[in-house]
C-alpha cells in the first residue's frame, strides 16, 4: 500500500523477488516467490485523476501520459520495468460510495446475526452518509470512519446500555443533521411471563 512511502531497502528486496522470483535473505536462506502475484499500489498521479477523470468515468490519453510521466519521474527504470502492468483506477463517485454504505450496512447487519439484531438504515439516511463523507482523494476509507462514528459506535452502546434482546430492530434515521435510532423490541407472549 503506498509503495511510494517505501525505504529504499524495500526496493532492493522488491527488485531481488521481481527480477529473480524468490528472496535470499542474509543467511542464504530462500523464498520462492515464482507463484506469487505482488500488487502495489500508489497515491502518486491521484491528484492528475482527480482533475480530469470525466463524468463517464473515462481516463482519456493524455490523463493516462500525465500519470505515467509522474510515476516514471518518481520510479527508477529497473522498478517500472519489471511491472507486467499499470492499472489507472478512476476516483470514486458519490453514486460509488452508496454503493459501499449499502455494502457496509449488509455486512454490518450479518455481524448482527448473532445477536438475532436487525439494522434498517433508512434511505435517506444511507444517502446521507454516502454524500457526507465524500471526498474523492482519500477514496472510500473516511466512509468507513464515517458510518463507525454514526452507527455502530452509537449501536454498541445502545446494545450495552439497553441488554438489547434477541429479535430487537433497531431503525436508523436522518434528524436534524445526524442519525437517530429507534428500538422496537420484541412482543413477548403470554408464555414468556
Amino acid at each position: 500500500d503506498e509503495v511510494e512511502k517505501a525505504h529504499t531497502d524495500v526496493f532492493n528486496v522488491l527488485l531481488q523477488i521481481l527480477d529473480e522470483g524468490r528472496l535470499t535473505d542474509s543467511k542464504g536462506r530462500s523464498v520462492d516467490f515464482k507463484n506469487t502475484i505482488i500488487i502495489m499500489t500508489s497515491n502518486i498521479g491521484s491528484q492528475i485523476l482527480l482533475e480530469n477523470v470525466k463524468d463517464s468515468g473515462k481516463i482519456d490519453d493524455a490523463t493516462e501520459k500525465a500519470v505515467m510521466n509522474s510515476l516514471n519521474a518518481y520510479f527508477k527504470p529497473e522498478i517500472l520495468n519489471r511491472m507486467d502492468d499499470i492499472v489507472l483506477f478512476k476516483p470514486l463517485t458519490v453514486d460509488d460510495m452508496q454503493m459501499i454504505v449499502d455494502k457496509i450496512l449488509i455486512n454490518l447487519n450479518i455481524r448482527l446475526m448473532d445477536q438475532r439484531i436487525t439494522l434498517e438504515i433508512s434511505d435517506e439516511a444511507a444517502k446521507w452518509m454516502g454524500e457526507t463523507a465524500y471526498e474523492p482523494q482519500f477514496g472510500a476509507r473516511p466512509l468507513k470512519r464515517f458510518v463507525q462514528r454514526h452507527v455502530e459506535t452509537p449501536l454498541a452502546r445502545m446494545m450495552i446500555k439497553e441488554n438489547l434482546p434477541e429479535g430487537t430492530i433497531v431503525r436508523g434515521d436522518l434528524k436534524d443533521g445526524d442519525i437517530h435510532f429507534e428500538v422496537e423490541k420484541p412482543q413477548r407472549t403470554q408464555h414468556e411471563n
